[in-house]
């Protein structure tokens, strides 16, 4: 049975390279794989799904306009690949739900549900969750955790976002691409500590 999958974790963590792993594994099967990644994330190149190891995909964007219906997909797609996935909106969410369950609805032999693999953040550099991410809790059928290391060796589970001169923002837009040296993947306590300090 397909399922919905949504593999969380702080910045820095292996997102996208897990996404690459799992595209190669379908492929190396001579199995089509559909990718997606956000409009609006195009720190390593526009319609591009990048590792910070160096290895990349082209990859087709949404932005919040789009639709995911079977339209979108080949007929031979064998698995639904979706990177930077805290950028979905809510409704998106439950499309990607729905197509990994039942397909687009409309019956017949070509439509069945399809694997859904996505990958994003969980919250934002203040803790709060992103909706699409929300939504993806609720909704996965299978959740995991892809775990990372704070600055101080603990399992890093937040985001900070940081200045230009290192110090840590406490205000601001949830949403602001400027590359990973703003950002940092930290623990719990550093993050509640780092924030009474600032």
């Amino acid at each position: 049975m397909s399922k919905l999958y949504a593999r969380y974790s702080s910045m820095n963590a292996g997102k996208s390279l897990q996404l690459l792993a799992v595209k190669h594994n379908y492929e190396e099967r001579s199995m089509k794989v559909a990718v997606f990644t956000a409009a609006i994330d195009d720190r390593y190149g526009a319609a591009r799904v990048s590792s910070r190891v160096g290895i990349w995909a082209e990859a087709r964007i949404f932005d919040p306009q789009t639709v995911f219906n079977r339209d979108l997909l080949d007929d031979d797609v064998a698995c639904v690949l979706v990177d930077e996935s805290q950028f979905l909106t809510e409704q998106q969410v439950r499309q990607l739900h729905r197509m990994a369950h039942v397909g687009s609805g409309t019956g017949g032999a070509a439509d069945k549900g399809l694997p859904v693999m996505c990958f994003g953040l969980r919250t934002d550099f203040l803790g709060n969750p992103f909706p699409g991410a929300a939504m993806l809790m609720c909704l996965a059928d299978d959740l995991e955790e892809i775990r990372t290391v704070c600055r101080c060796g603990k399992k890093a589970s937040m985001n900070v976002r940081l200045a230009a001169d290192g110090s840590r923002v406490t205000e601001g837009a949830q949403i602001e691409i400027g590359g990973n040296a703003r950002y940092e993947a930290v623990c719990s306590r550093c993050f509640y500590r780092d924030a009474r300090d600032s």
